[in-house]
């Protein structure tokens, strides 16, 4: 057998060593051919590989097992923020943004350990561990979430949910490796990952499709009937290959009866011996890296995009929620879809290679978006379903490539393997998210006082709308010194857009001449341009006289004294009042109105709110450059894994491997004759 097939397939007679320990030996003879004992009835475990339908039979068990319980971890996510103030887990609990997310960390922190702990379901098998985590977390759900009367209540029951989803995590792909040839694994995983992306699918559809003041604690309590129905489902039907199966490689569904034939002569023990030494190589640990940061902007999909749209956008719980439809829809299709065509043309990598590319600069486009407030709902749906088409096109295979060079080192402790990607993947989320309210640290602000601030605006338009003029340094110093004459001109001049140094001029006036802008207003402007032209036209003085009289409702002669008044004012000084005197006046009645309808408590929350508005895209945008600079790292890292790039290449292999496995059978046959002589 040529290189190729001893570098990519890792088969049966093709044992893989470290150190003193040989893994995927197996000795044929013909006690090895010889038809197994019957399991007990009630026994999990299965001898033989099963025919086609009760094979799609577990592995729809399996995708349906993870598809509920990434839909009751991710359920929070999607009812966090609430809305208007009210019917979140935030504004209920009292809870901080800081303090949520650090719940999310410790359980993504007990989900790491746990799938690392998992790791023994190579010894003691997978579908237990499906099915009793099915039962706990429904459980945790259906009455442990509903019946959390505080912060720390909800946090010890959503961190038990974490610890369970680790297990999970390990267990369910492990399942969907043994039941699924390499050469169909892609496919296989593909519908393994609509797990997660279902279970997100599903929380979008349910919450967007409920009222904003459905309680959110009957979201979780559906969820967990859901989630006993399933483990119902899983108690009764799930199985499992037998360990001497499942701890052999299967590149195709033609090496069936050459790996039942020597599943006899493995050695169990041997095989997994010191387990996590032999997982914990660079191309397992480096791979399982590079998928984790690859997935940063996932998962603040899954636990932020919700608050981000109701925060950034102004979008509502369901609206928001409603984006996600179109996210996880279109990813679900993407992991299928490459999946099929990645296991067609028998490569892996050049597939991760475009989802790589498209998802860094789609998550590029949506970043900047952030600082444009007025973007539509139309192009966040374009944008993320792009996102989630590329994020598919690179995880389906990413998944079945992994997989196959875990296998590559000991087909015996895949789910090993998968445990030290269960870990790897957990920390990275853990860090990942345990610093977005250090990056984005307006979350708490937006989400605790922006429904008060909004309802403060909207009691008073007139009063917002004066406020929202007014710089914040001119408005901190009239807070603390109404009587501030040097800040109640500036803040003049902003609401105004009048220079300082003319609303100087007209206040200077109106304290020396109080009549000033009273006089100046009941004279027609023609006159005045006429008396400011010439002073002593006796006419304009005789009609702006009676002007006075007439509209101030005082005598000929006190007109007369308070044109005179104003006729003793510089003309360039006049010429400003005149044109000035009006909008000052209104922008004063504006700024009293402020400060008499709204409390300085109102205000310093207002000013706080529009603070955190204002910085708040710029901090979720640096977090998206983070997410970037994760798919940028996941490029180099692709050239650790097994696998061809060429399809041609790929195909050769599969056609020599082929030949293998009808000469070992051949032998096989050969051995069980003379034996039976």
């Amino acid at each position: 057998m040529n290189a190729d097939i001893q570098s990519g397939l890792c088969s049966p007679s093709q044992p893989v060593t470290d150190g003193n320990v040989t893994v995927g030996s197996t000795v044929a003879t013909a006690g090895a051919i010889a038809s197994p004992a019957r399991p007990s009835r009630f026994s999990r475990e299965l001898d033989r590989f099963p025919n086609p339908p009760k094979r799609f039979a577990c592995l729809g068990i399996v995708v349906l097992a993870t598809i509920v319980l990434y839909y009751q971890f991710y359920l929070a996510g999607a009812v966090a923020a609430g809305t208007g103030g009210k019917n979140g887990i935030l504004v209920d609990f009292h809870m901080s943004f800081v303090y949520y997310v650090n719940i999310a960390v410790v359980g993504y922190i007990l989900g790491a350990v746990a799938s690392f702990v998992t790791g023994i379901a190579d010894k003691y098998g997978r579908a237990n561990i499906v099915t009793v985590g099915l039962f706990v977390v429904a459980l945790l759900c259906l009455l442990g979430i509903p019946l959390a009367d505080s912060k720390v209540g909800f946090a010890i029951v959503f961190g038990a949910i974490g610890l369970v989803e680790g297990v999970i995590l390990v267990a369910t792909p492990a399942l969907i490796r043994d039941f699924s040839p390499q050469l169909g694994r892609a496919s296989a995983m593909g519908f393994w990952t609509l797990g997660p992306v279902l279970g997100s699918l599903v929380v979008s559809i349910q919450v967007s499709s409920t009222s904003n003041d459905y309680p959110w604690q009957n979201q979780y309590a559906i969820s967990g009937v859901v989630g006993l129905v399933v483990a119902v489902i899983s108690a009764l039907f799930l199985r499992e290959l037998a360990p001497n199966l499942r701890d052999q490689v299967l590149v195709s569904s033609r090496d069936r009866a050459l790996v039942e034939a020597r599943a006899k002569g493995i050695d169990i023990e041997a095989a997994s011996r010191k387990p996590f030494r032999q997982m914990l190589k660079p191309d397992i640990v480096g791979s399982a890296f590079a998928i984790s940061v690859f997935l940063i902007i996932y998962y603040i999909a899954v636990g932020f995009f919700p608050a981000y749209f109701q925060t950034i956008f102004g979008f509502s719980q369901s609206k928001a929620n409603s984006l996600g439809n179109w996210n996880w829809t279109f990813n679900a299709l993407a992991l299928i879809v490459v999946g099929i065509v990645s296991d067609k043309v028998r490569v892996r990598k050049p597939f991760m290679i475009i989802g790589a590319v498209g998802a860094i600069v789609v998550t590029y486009i949506f970043a900047t978006r952030a600082t444009h407030p007025d973007t539509s709902y139309a192009t966040f749906v374009v944008l993320l379903v792009l996102l989630s088409m590329f994020l598919g096109t690179a995880y389906a295979p990413w998944m079945a490539s992994f997989t196959e060079t875990v296998e590559k080192r000991n087909p015996a402790l895949a789910a090993t393997g998968l445990a030290v990607w269960g870990l790897v993947i957990r920390i990275v989320i853990a860090v990942s998210v345990f610093i977005v309210p250090h990056v984005v640290n307006t979350v708490s602000t937006l989400v605790e006082e922006g429904p008060q601030a909004q309802a403060i605006a909207a009691a008073h338009p007139k009063e917002i709308a004066t406020a929202q003029k007014i710089d914040k340094a001119t408005a901190a110093a009239l807070a603390k010194d109404p009587k501030d004459q040097a800040a109640g001109v500036k803040a003049i001049s902003e609401i105004t857009g009048i220079p300082v140094k003319d609303v100087t001029t007209v206040a200077t006036l109106g304290a020396q001449h109080p009549n000033l802008a009273g006089t100046a207003a009941a004279i027609d402007p023609a006159t005045q341009t006429k008396l400011v032209l010439n002073k002593t036209d006796t006419a304009a003085i005789g009609k702006a006289i009676g002007e006075i009289a007439t509209k101030l409702k005082v005598t000929p002669a006190q007109a007369a004294q308070r044109l005179k008044e104003l006729a003793s004012i510089p003309v360039d000084q006049l010429l400003t009042a005149q044109k000035y005197t009006k909008p000052i006046l209104a922008a004063e009645a504006n700024l009293k109105a402020l400060g008499a309808n709204i409390s300085p408590s109102e205000a310093a929350l207002l000013g706080k709110a529009a603070d955190a508005a204002e910085r708040s895209p710029k901090q979720w945008q640096h977090y998206f450059w983070i997410a970037i600079g994760g798919e940028i790292v996941f490029i180099p890292l692709i050239f650790l894994l097994t696998g061809f790039w060429s399809p041609k290449r790929a195909r050769r292999q599969e056609q020599e491997h082929e030949q293998w496995v009808e000469a070992e059978l051949a032998k096989l046959s050969g051995q069980d004759s003379a034996a039976t002589r």
